[in-house]
């Protein structure tokens, strides 16, 4: 039982000890199936706080020969699964945590042979007889281990946490980059010593050009989830059982939370926030306090034609296309802005829709990062757009459509610069900054589908209270009675079955010609349908 070979499962034992532990026991029954094949390389990458380090410490408690560890796994649902006995604590275990190793080596230019001399020194402890006393090379001594042993389950499980780091701390070497992605391609690429090599970062594998040198490895990442949806992050279907057992508001819970998508659509949640939330009997921005806006506001601020107006866009609740087979997964060649964003999702200040290509903001919690970070950034159209939206709201409550013309046209004058404005997509960005505060009282969507056709906006009260709905019809062109016309022609009101009470119909026109904005707001009252 050492540090690297073989290591006790302490840490994994501690996290089924925690107050709140959700079973994802069920990886192993995935690496099990892969072992000793040729889908035997895998590459796991997620944001921070995304689990991560809990499942790659989960692995090493299971097949390590340093422990015993059916205690630990009895009771999950991996104790189940085919093969769970053949497996468990069989193997010599590699672990290793790699930003430890880039810190105790203390030189950059070292690392590599610091970590190939430690475990060289722990493989001697066992296999002293199969080395080489001079031996020096990492890839040797386990090659010479794996001939000359008889053992039933010879060969290596390699577990490597924040294998990335080296591409995240050390972003501009390029040198020691391509140096350490030769060490670990030539550490696995062809070697029959390897029965599991699974990795974990934050990052996807390097690229360099179209081709990376470890394309053996299958990767499941924010981009590319198949096979493996539900075994990082919390499921919609577990934290909903989380706040039943801890009394928690769950659809609270899911605005500030939820929004990640995985494979075939399922919904994921950052398991930090939630605990957090759970915790700390209050809802907020934890999982982003690992991290600080500096560095959301590096990537926001990148001069790419058509970053700022995507940024905006999704701020405003709105969804932005991107192509995200450009990206050289680094945090440094950046050819455009969706190379930029598509850095963001990885990073988890985005979500991607696999089937539509699309991204945007998930939740509350990460809206709360982007505003600060464009707070900092000199955007002051946008946040005074923002601090000016109460005013907004209050005048539409209030049924005063000169104040909301003459406030929207503050707001598109503000914005002109960033944000093209021409056509009624764009104006519904406008509309959706200028209503932002809302987000406190509303449920807001864009496009909402109403059976004949789209209406632009529809604001649902989150809970029951004396404010109305609100149904918004845009207009480019044409006249605000037109939109009002139109609500009323295709009964957008009505969609909104589950909603009874009052409900203001907002129609807001542009002139082009003119350059102004003009809104005229009536009320109905939907009553119960019988």
């Amino acid at each position: 039982m050492g540090i690297y070979l073989n290591p006790d499962n302490i840490l994994y034992k501690r996290s089924l000890n925690s107050k709140i532990y959700i079973d994802k026991s069920r990886l192993i029954e995935y690496t099990n199936q892969v072992l000793d094949t040729e889908q035997e390389f895998i590459c796991v990458s997620r944001p921070r706080r995304f689990g991560k380090s809990m499942a790659a410490q989960m692995l090493a408690a299971y097949y390590s020969k340093g422990c015993l560890s059916d205690g630990l796994f009895k009771n999950l649902e991996i104790a189940s699964s085919p093969g769970y006995e053949k497996h468990l604590n069989k193997y010599d275990v590699i672990f290793i945590e790699m930003r430890q190793i880039l810190i105790e080596s203390g030189d950059i230019g070292n690392f590599i042979n610091y970590l190939q001399e430690e475990i060289i020194s722990e493989l001697r402890e066992l296999y002293n007889n199969y080395i080489k006393p001079e031996e020096k090379i990492l890839t040797k001594a386990l090659s010479s281990i794996y001939k000359n042993s008889d053992s039933e389950n010879k060969g290596f499980i390699f577990i490597i946490d924040e294998w990335d780091c080296v591409f995240r701390e050390k972003k501009d070497n390029t040198s020691i980059q391509r140096e350490y992605l030769d060490f670990i391609c030539s550490l696995f690429k062809g070697r029959a010593y390897v029965k599991l090599a699974y990795m974990t970062g934050i990052l996807p594998i390097k690229k360099y050009g179209t081709h990376s040198a470890l394309n053996m490895f299958d990767e499941f990442s924010m981009i590319n989830s198949y096979s493996l949806p539900g075994t990082f992050g919390f499921t919609e279907k577990e934290v909903k059982k989380l706040c039943e057992t801890y009394d928690n508001n769950y659809s609270i819970m899911q605005r500030w939370y939820d929004g990640y998508l995985m494979g075939g659509g399922m919904h994921i949640y950052n398991p930090e926030s939630v605990i957090s939330a759970i915790n700390n009997k209050r809802y907020g921005s934890y999982w982003t306090n690992t991290e600080t806006y500096e560095a959301l506001k590096i990537y926001i601020e990148m001069n790419f034609d058509g970053l700022k107006d995507a940024v905006i866009a999704m701020l405003a609740g709105g969804k932005c296309k991107i192509e995200t087979r450009t990206f050289q997964n680094d945090m440094t060649t950046f050819t455009n802005k969706d190379d930029v964003l598509t850095l963001l999702v990885h990073l988890g200040y985005l979500a991607y829709n696999e089937i539509t290509k699309e991204v945007f903001i998930p939740n509350y919690e990460i809206e709360e990062e982007v505003t600060n970070a464009i707070k900092f950034s000199g955007w002051h159209y946008v946040i005074d757009a923002i601090n000016e939206s109460d005013k907004l709201l209050e005048a539409t409550l209030n049924m005063d459509g000169d104040v909301v013309a003459s406030c929207v046209g503050k707001v598109h004058n503000d914005t002109t610069s960033v944000l093209n404005y021409n056509n009624e997509n764009s104006l519904g960005c406008v509309i959706s900054i200028a209503y932002y505060s809302a987000k406190k009282d509303y449920n807001i969507y864009r496009e909402f589908p109403t059976g004949k056709g789209f209406a632009d906006l529809v604001f649902i009260p989150r809970k029951i209270s004396e404010k109305p709905a609100i149904v918004i019809e845009l207009k480019w062109n044409s006249t605000d009675e037109g939109a009002i016309q139109q609500i009323k022609d295709k009964k957008y009101a009505e969609s909104l079955k589950l909603y009874q009470g009052k409900i203001l119909l907002v129609g807001i026109n542009y002139d082009k010609k003119t350059k102004e904005h003009n809104c005229t707001i009536e009320e109905i009252i939907k009553h119960t349908e019988n």
